[in-house]
């Protein structure tokens, strides 16, 4: 397979180029490195192109080489910063998403747009979140991945495109940032490693479904290439959600350095993502293999060789 992944130097992108390359496949990376990063796909053998999904110029020149799938993870993906500035975030995660579906419609070539459970209300049992759960966009980013996922079914449908839509779970591991932008794993394990605080928004009550990010991209490539998967949205998580209080204490044992902070965006808060992966397993064979105990253990030893690593150089 010849593919190319937009935002493909980010966090999940990084790591679902580099599936595909040790399964022989050649990829082409696009992005724009605001939110990724070229020492993410340092060493992985892959093109990479540097440019922005709304560039119609640019896309009009990549798509002249034929791709047998286009994975769309190419977004502005920060919560505060939709909030902040809402039509940002809809030139880049609706208009740029449109911009990619119509090179993909020219050419027909599969389409798997990567979405967030962030689009959902809160999960409201043990049962889980499943695909017909309610949504609620409490975000402008929210909003627009909801945007986008309509945009990519509108496609399948109106044209016959072979489209698919996923909705991981949070995710975390390895290259992710462990700063303002990064997720809540990689920050409260940079902080314990400092032995500065960790900050926790809100009560602390709030509930994750923490899934291993080499997990994730197993996923979202199971998804790219089964016909199964075509005409339809399938989530992915672990089926267990820790409280970030939880969360906090797993990773520093030391309560005193465990403190509650007022919430940045407690409107968009949502107050428990539990997922329910059942389809994800009956359409893809699909399940998580990894732990979040040695998740949490691989997190740590990979954040303390970089910090290692940057103390000598």
């Amino acid at each position: 397979m010849n593919a190319l992944i937009t935002g493909g130097a980010g966090f999940i992108g990084r790591w679902v180029t580099a599936a595909l390359i040790e399964e022989g496949h050649s990829v082409t990376v696009l992005d724009d490195l605001s939110n990724g990063s070229a020492e993410n796909i340092a060493g992985l053998e892959c093109d990479f192109v540097r440019g922005d999904i709304r560039d119609e110029r640019l896309l009009d020149g990549l798509f002249r080489k034929r791709f047998d799938g286009v994975m769309h993870l190419a977004a502005g993906i920060i919560v505060q910063d939709s909030i902040d500035s809402p039509a940002r975030t809809f030139e880049v995660d609706v208009r740029g998403t449109f911009n990619v579906l119509e090179r993909c419609r020219a050419a027909n070539i599969p389409f798997l747009f990567v979405s967030t459970c962030m689009v959902y209300d809160r999960a409201f049992d043990d049962s889980g979140i499943d695909e017909s759960h309610p949504v609620r966009p409490a975000s402008p980013y929210a909003a627009a991945k909801l945007a986008g996922e309509h945009l990519a079914l509108s496609y399948y449908h109106a044209y016959g495109l072979p489209a698919a839509v996923v909705r991981p779970f949070n995710t975390y591991g390895p290259c992710q940032k462990s700063n303002s932008e990064g997720g809540v794993v990689s920050i409260f394990i940079e902080r314990d490693l400092r032995g500065e605080r960790l900050d926790i928004y809100g009560d602390g009550a709030q509930t994750r479904d923490l899934m291993y990010v080499e997990d994730c991209a197993r996923f979202i490539v199971a998804a790219a290439r089964s016909p199964r998967a075509v005409g339809r949205i399938t989530n992915a998580g672990t089926g267990r959600d820790v409280s970030i209080n939880e969360l906090a204490s797993m990773v520093c044992p030391d309560e005193g350095r465990i403190r509650h902070v007022p919430h940045i965006h407690p409107q968009s808060e949502i107050p428990r993502l539990l997922c329910n992966p059942g389809l994800a397993r009956e359409l893809l064979g699909w399940s998580p293999r990894v732990t979040l105990e040695e998740g949490l253990r691989r997190t740590r030893a990979w954040l303390r060789e970089r910090t290692r690593c940057a103390s000598t150089s």
